[in-house]
């Protein structure tokens, strides 16, 4: 049925989900990283990242993955001194967790933004440190109110990774275009890769929903 070129789809898509996943780690720290700062009480550093958020999610993510795979090297060998190349995987990794983070920095934001101030200055009356504070009250929290719009993000983020094949990364959309080419067959393997996108995509909603029904275990226990 796939001319040879099954086990090559099923490479393309283990690429695909490695892709997505390093995205998703990026994105999530940048995310944390860019609300704290948008929520900072120091105003450079506030406008500093409202602005990137902004420009981030400005431009259209081919244009960061191009930006990146042939930009960064190039900057980073004039600083270096030294010929400097970015893998196709890390440049797209990077670019989509950076737009991924962009996004995501507001998604943080509004769900600190839902923590009543009340309760951090309960647990610092408490003797608790601003660390412990964070991680064991305010962390736990935005985490339940920021996952569904985290899930939506990530599946944005799983269908964004066809555009990496444009620097050549062997994930699903690149191995189906090869196939189609090789075989003259477009429609066939173009097909293909559609209804493993959906699988994937099926797949993610499901862990996703398993996660949503996990965070809010405690409120319906209360309940």
């Amino acid at each position: 049925m796939f001319h040879g070129f099954g086990h090559l789809l099923l490479l393309g898509s283990w690429m695909t989900i490695k892709l997505a996943l390093a995205g998703l780690l990026i994105g999530l720290a940048l995310g944390l990283i860019g609300a704290a700062a948008a929520l900072s009480s120091f105003a450079p550093l506030r406008w500093l990242a409202n602005t990137w958020n902004t420009l981030m999610r400005g431009l259209p993510e081919m244009l960061l993955v191009l930006i990146l795979y042939y930009g960064a090297g190039e900057v980073l060998s004039r600083i270096t001194g030294e010929h400097v190349a970015l893998s196709a995987f890390v440049a797209g990794a990077t670019a989509l967790g950076i737009a991924f983070g962009a996004y995501a920095a507001e998604v943080f934001r509004s769900a600190l933004l839902e923590i009543p101030k009340g309760q951090r200055e309960a647990a610092m009356a408490l003797g608790l440190s601003r660390r412990d504070t964070f991680t064991r009250i305010t962390l736990p929290q935005v985490w339940r109110l920021a996952l569904p719009g985290l899930g939506n993000l990530f599946i944005v983020l799983l269908k964004d990774t066809a555009l990496v094949s444009i620097i050549g990364l062997d994930e699903l959309m690149r191995q189906a275009e090869n196939a189609a080419n090789f075989t003259k067959l477009p429609f066939s393997f173009y097909l293909a890769a559609s209804g493993i996108y959906l699988l994937l995509t099926f797949v993610a909603m499901q862990i996703i929903q398993h996660l949503e029904r996990h965070a809010h275990r405690g409120q319906r226990k209360a309940a």
